[in-house]
Parts: structure tokens; sequence; C-alpha cells
């Protein structure tokens, strides 16, 4: 399959993509704009983007189609082995999972503006950009040429983003055999010593806990805005991040290290770590599932503690992030009625708007929260030589590394293997439950010197640190050292 994509010459905003269909066998096909991206678990609809859709023949011919569905087409093809669909794109955002173009930059999530034929996405697909010549690409799909690239097959055309830009600023660094690439698209002079130094030893920390890392290259895609943003989104070998402003000051530095630590841990989990209804992408409909909790929630937890423990943050800066979490989940959510799991498959149903006060909770605030009483409790029960760790690890070797697809039984036969004990109450009210967490939260946190003090209705929330228990006080460093 193959993807004509250039910046339209008459409409700002808009794409114009040719997609090539071949070897076509039969009397008809259907091609499907995707109505999500991986990622963003809710309905998106990018097909409301798309118009002057036309099919045709390599002779000229006007092939008949109709559209069966919001996002679905069917096409006539008897008598032809070849068809070009064409159509424009409304291209005009600037975030971490949509697509954009001007003539500064192309910027793409190729799951927003490329279709796929219905039973052939495991096929090759060539991409062939029309841009510039003095225009760079950052990605991480290979280039067979500069402007053109190929994935195996849709599913990884779908999850590597892509930025077109004269003004790419690129470094890199290598872990072992592993290639980081950084890329930075917009109006600002990166630091890069300070920044190679840091990702690499957060990166290193993350590669020492898993045992190793599932890609030969990743790259970190990173757009600075003027205004102020933060997003990022995971992929196979990638991540696209959207900061701003570009002030170059330390809290977008600071926002830079949160974000990437965050999405370089979701190599390992959720892109290969995988909740089995999501193995694989169903791009026609919702995809639950119970676990995201822990695809978030966990990576959370982990992005921040990976920063910590490879020095890049200190102790004040890591406990300024806990207490981040715990104003946004009690501040938001402490109350709510569903559970995790519940509010997991249900982020589907209202994708990340608040909605309904007091109803479900933050998969990452209430998920890193859990994550953390797991730890800790794994932690005091076996004095630090078995931890959350051990979980992800197992998780990776199991289910990441074979790429088979994990259940929500699987993640509790794992934690239940690690502590050697059956953990009920964990489920029951940290989980499947919606009991308030600052009795089971307190209950862990004390091991380390930490207490949770939360006033009537959650008016204030502050985390205090005992710094005068000395054997907590090893123990706090224990745990945030990895000791």
């Amino acid at each position: 399959m193959h993807y004509y994509i250039s910046a339209s010459k008459e409409e700002p905003n808009y794409l114009q993509i040719i997609y090539t269909v071949k070897n076509i066998a039969a009397v008809s096909i259907e091609v499907q704009c995707p109505a999500w991206r991986p990622g963003r678990y809710e309905i998106q609809n990018f097909a409301k983007n798309i118009k002057n859709f036309s099919v045709t023949a390599p002779d000229g011919k006007v092939l008949l189609s109709r559209k069966i569905s919001k996002d679905r087409w069917q096409i006539d093809t008897e008598g032809h082995d070849e068809i070009r669909i064409s159509y424009a794109y409304y291209a005009c955002l600037k975030n971490a999972g949509s697509s954009y173009t001007d003539d500064q930059m192309m910027y793409l999530n190729f799951v927003n503006c490329c279709l796929y034929t219905e039973g052939r996405m495991h096929e090759p697909c060539q991409v062939e950009l029309d841009l510039p010549a003095h225009f760079n690409i950052a990605c991480g799909l290979p280039q067979i040429s500069k402007h053109n690239l190929m994935a195996n097959d849709y599913y990884q055309l779908a999850d590597s983003p892509l930025i077109a830009s004269a003004r790419l600023q690129h470094n890199e660094y290598f872990i072992g055999n592993t290639h980081f690439h950084i890329w930075i698209e917009g109006n600002i002079n990166p630091d890069w010593d300070r920044i190679i130094h840091d990702f690499r030893r957060f990166s290193s920390v993350q590669i020492e806990t898993m045992g190793e890392f599932p890609e030969p290259d990743y790259h970190f895609l990173c757009m600075i805005l003027p205004t102020p943003y933060y997003h990022g989104v995971e992929h196979r070998n990638s991540t696209m991040l959207v900061l701003g402003p570009d002030t170059q000051d330390e809290e977008i530095y600071h926002d830079l290290l949160g974000v990437s630590s965050h999405e370089l841990f979701h190599a390992w989990n959720v892109i290969r770590i995988r909740p089995q209804e999501m193995l694989p992408y169903d791009f026609t409909k919702e995809n639950y599932f119970p676990t995201c909790f822990v695809a978030e929630g966990c990576t959370t937890y982990y992005g921040d503690l990976f920063l910590r423990r490879s020095g890049v943050m200190d102790d004040a800066g890591y406990f300024k992030e806990l207490e981040v979490y715990l104003i946004r989940h009690f501040g938001n959510s402490g109350n709510a009625s569903l559970s995790l799991t519940e509010s997991s498959f249900d982020l589907w149903l209202d994708g990340y708007d608040k909605g309904a006060p007091q109803r479900k909770v933050s998969v990452y605030h209430k998920g890193a929260l859990t994550a953390l009483i797991l730890d800790l409790y794994i932690r005091k029960k076996f004095n630090h030589s078995r931890s959350l760790d051990d979980i992800m690890r197992l998780l990776w070797q199991r289910f990441g590394k074979p790429f088979v697809g994990y259940s929500l039984d699987d993640y509790k036969s794992i934690a239940e293997e690690v502590t050697g004990e059956k953990l009920d109450w964990y489920w029951h009210e940290c989980i499947e439950g919606n009991t308030p967490l600052e009795e089971r939260l307190n209950g862990a946190l004390e091991f380390v010197g930490l207490t949770v003090d939360i006033s009537a209705n959650y008016e204030t929330i502050r985390l205090l640190i005992d710094s005068q228990d000395g054997l907590k006080t090893l123990e706090r460093n224990r745990w945030l050292n990895n000791q």
C-alpha cells in the first residue's frame, strides 16, 4: 500500500493524500479511517476531517464508492486490480495526537489521516512525502530515501508520528546497543549537554530495571510551542511530546524530563506489555479493557520515580510530584463511586473529560498511588529485596517480550506470586472497589516516614516528611535509590 502526502497549495492546513491499493482480487473493497488512536482511549472520529473523497483507476476512470458508516467506504473494484483514493485532510492541530501542516512544518500522526484496507493491515506501507528539499524528517520509521518511509504494516504506520521541518534540531546518545534520538522543533536553543546527560541517566536506570530495551532505536519527538502546553503520547519506538511556552526556563525543562521519562517507560508498559483486549488494535470501535490503571497508573508512578532513582530529580522534587498526585486524586475524586477497573473501562465512555462530579477516578493519579501502595507493601515485607519492579519484569518476560497480551487475572496472579500471598485486601479496596485510599496509603507511607495530611472535605492535602526517625529515613532512602 502506498501513500502520497503533500500540503495543499490551494487551502491552508489541508493535506492532500493519494492512497494507492494494488493487487486487488475482489469485486469490491472496504477502506477505513481509524476511529481512535493509540495512547488515547476514546473515540475521536478522524473521518470528520476528510473531504473531496474520490476513487479512480490508473487510467483515470472514476470508480463508484459509497460511505457505509461514519468512517468507512465501500469501493467497486470489479475489473481493476489497482485503485487510487484521493482526499483532503484538515490538519490544523498542534497537540501530541493530531496532525498539522503549514509552510514551515508538516506534522503527521498517520493514524489520523491514512486510511487502510480491510483485511490488508499486515501488508507493508510506503509513505512518499512531497516536501521542500531542505526539510528534514524525525520519525521512528526507517527512511528508504530522504522523504520516503516504509512501515512493516499498518499497525507500525499508525504508531509512528512524524515531524518534517527545516528547523529540526537533533542530538543522540547510546545505551548499549540502543540508539536514542532527541528531535526538537520550535523556537528554542537547547542545552544539549544537560539534556543528553539527564536523558542518558533516566534511560539507563529504566533499562537496568527492566533488563533490556524493546527496540534497537528510540526517538523523542518534541514540538515546542510559544504558548503553555503539556502533552505526550507513547508509540512503538518513539514518543510525541508537545510542550510550551518556549521560554527556556526551568519549568519547561522540568516538564520535558517528566513527560519523557513517563513516555519512555511506555516502551515496555502498554506498547509491548499490552492488555489482551487491545492485541491487536481494532481501530473501528472501542477496545474496552479494565487494566488502564496498570498501563497508565504504574507508568505515572515510575516516570518520576526513575528520575529520582537516576539522580536527575532530588528528594524534594520527587515529593513535590507525589504531592501533586495526592492533590489531584483527593481533590478531584477522593470519594468517586467508580473503581479503578471501572474507570479504566469507562475511559471509552467519556474520554478524559471530568464528567459527572465524583463519578470516576483518574487511572493516572489513583493508579499511581495504588502502585505506590503495592510497591511499599512488598518492600516492607521483603526488606526491599522484592518490589513492584519484580512484577513489571515478570509482565515483560511473560507477556511483553513474547507480545501475547495480559489480562487482569494475569496481573493479579503475578502480583500474588511476587508477594507470596493472596492480596484480596488490595484488589477489593484499592483496585476493584471504591474504598477511600487514606488509610491504606498512610499505612504504606508510614514505612518510609511519610504521612498524607488531609483536612475535612479534602480542602487541604499535604505530604509530611518525618526527618527525625533515622530508621524511617534509611528505609526512605532505600526505596528512592532502589537499594
